[in-house]
């Protein structure tokens, strides 16, 4: 089973669950989706955390090889926000995506006020640091799932959801003691 739209949390309040197998379905969808559409990205960025998976799959299942990311925080807990998202180093070189198709890439587009950072700052990328004009980046965007309050529409969804959703990668805790098995 892909997701399951009929789990709960500790609370009781609705889950979606994403497993692993679910995970490797969304990335091949949309790879299709990149790849039906006739744009193909030159780079891929991910979006750390949450987009780092998805990032890697998809960039395999497209054959890019080309790769980069975004450290954003956003996200202190379930539910809980700072108040805005903050770019946190080590910083990418975006002078490298200069004429370049760019697909950015996150795990959900919930508040999308991290999507709209991260592509806000690719887009500004139409002049060079010593004033001259470069070639525009020509980026879009891909999640495996958008929340209906999102402030940004992805080019590119898995799936539509107003849950909250649990990750395979992100739905245990830190590790803090480990277990001899």
């Amino acid at each position: 089973m892909a997701f399951d739209d009929g789990a709960t949390s500790n609370d009781g309040s609705p889950r979606e669950n994403l497993t692993w197998d679910g995970f490797g379905q969304a990335a091949r969808d949309l790879a299709c989706q990149v790849r039906d559409s006739g744009w193909m990205p030159d780079l891929i960025v991910a979006v750390a955390r949450g987009g780092l998976l998805p990032a890697g799959a998809v960039s395999y299942a497209l054959g890019v090889k080309a790769m980069g990311t975004m450290n954003v925080e956003f996200y202190t807990d379930v539910a809980e926000t700072l108040p805005e998202p903050v770019l946190l180093p080590p910083l990418m070189d975006v002078s490298a995506m200069d004429g370049k198709r760019v697909l950015v890439v996150d795990d959900v587009a919930d508040s999308g006020k991290t999507l709209q950072m991260v592509m806000n700052l690719i887009n500004e990328r139409g002049l060079s640091l010593d004033g001259q004009t470069s070639a525009k980046v020509d980026a879009r965007s891909l999640v495996i799932y958008e929340k209906s309050r999102s402030v940004i529409k992805p080019d590119f969804v898995w799936k539509e959801t107003d849950l909250w959703i649990n990750f395979p990668w992100s739905v245990l805790p830190p590790v803090t003691k480990c277990v001899e098995n």
